[in-house]
């Protein structure tokens, strides 16, 4: 009994550090990738996180990219102590932005201790790309959730519940990117059972169409018994920033559309006005004459004053019989142009 019960504690043992050792994997792939998907702007690569941070200038540049801002001068050295002080304006400017890096120093990078830098990128991960993720008053991690969740809620088999076994068979990522972009996924025919080949679908149509690069690996997702959080939590944040800047690209191009839409309405009305105006302004012109006339002519009999007066009638009022009439229309077509001018006032 007594040895059973030495044998189940190391075969937990084991597993535990078996998990620690796919999880340590499965982040230091995913953080590659996710710092190669910022310093490619700068036309940097690395290959390795533990490796690569070393000298602390990838690292600082990293920094730089992420937050828009210049954080110090570098030192040039080759030596170590160049390296730590390089490491250190790192940590000093994440630590500036209010992450607390306890247990991190910059000896344990520059010496490429994996699990310190792991520790690290994810800090800064959490910083620059987790932190202000907001819906309906959640944040960071939360918030993410709930947006996973509302976004996939109509999908059949997907039940976003965590970061971890909630996305091993693929059918979550495969949902968000459908929900977005349905022209690039077929759904229905996926089955929760292809676990690899969901996952391996969703990572490469992710690359190609949506430029998110490719941070974690199907197999080993898929047969990990509960794949790392992390490493999940950074991935899906990147379909969160990248559907979230098109979203806002859509939005922009339809307050750009309205704009071009009430320009175009503007200058209708405008010619509209114009050429209400110079109608009216024709007829003024061709009246003035006419009424100068009929004001300095004076009438000589009963039957002139009725000619003029029936002259005048046409002029100003309706005419029961003919219905022509003079004014009234141009009295309506200046309050039309008073409305038309007011209307390209308004909206200008």
């Amino acid at each position: 009994k007594q040895w059973y019960q030495r044998r189940v504690a190391i075969t937990a043992g084991e597993k535990e550090g078996l998990l620690d050792l796919a999880w340590e994997r499965q982040q230091a792939k995913t953080f590659t990738a996710w710092c190669n998907s910022h310093l490619r702007k700068l036309g940097i690569h690395i290959d390795s996180v533990a490796q690569d941070f070393r000298s602390g200038v990838n690292l600082v540049k990293l920094l730089e990219v992420i937050s828009g801002g210049e954080i110090a001068r570098l030192e040039t050295g080759k030596m170590r102590i160049h390296k730590v002080n390089n490491v250190k304006k790192a940590l000093d400017f994440v630590a500036s932005k209010g992450v607390n890096l306890i247990g991190i120093g910059a000896e344990e990078i520059v010496d490429g201790n994996l699990k310190m830098t792991l520790g690290m990128i994810w800090t800064i991960i959490l910083r620059f790309a987790i932190q202000d993720i907001s819906v309906e008053e959640m944040s960071a991690k939360e918030g993410l959730l709930l947006w996973c969740q509302k976004k996939t809620a109509p999908y059949k088999n997907v039940n976003v519940t965590n970061f971890h076994t909630s996305f091993k068979d693929g059918l979550a990522f495969c949902a968000l990117i459908h929900r977005h972009r349905p022209d690039l996924i077929d759904y229905n025919h996926l089955r929760k059972e292809n676990a690899v080949y969901n996952l391996q679908y969703a990572f490469e149509v992710a690359e190609k169409e949506l430029d998110i690069p490719i941070m974690l690996d199907a197999n080993d997702i898929a047969s990990t018994m509960r794949p790392d959080e992390r490493a999940i939590m950074t991935y899906v944040s990147s379909y969160y920033h990248a559907f979230a800047s098109s979203q806002q690209a859509s939005q922009a191009a339809n307050r750009i559309c309205k704009v071009l839409n009430v320009n175009q309405e503007n200058e209708t009305l405008m010619e509209d006005y114009e050429a209400l105006a110079s109608g009216l302004l024709e007829w003024i012109e061709h009246m003035i004459p006419w009424i100068d006339q009929m004001r300095e002519q004076r009438a000589s009999s009963i039957s002139e004053v009725k000619a003029r007066l029936e002259e005048f009638r046409t002029y100003r009022f309706p005419n029961g019989k003919t219905g022509l009439t003079v004014k009234p229309p141009k009295t309506e077509e200046k309050r039309k142009k008073y409305r038309l001018r007011l209307c390209v006032d308004t909206t200008a």
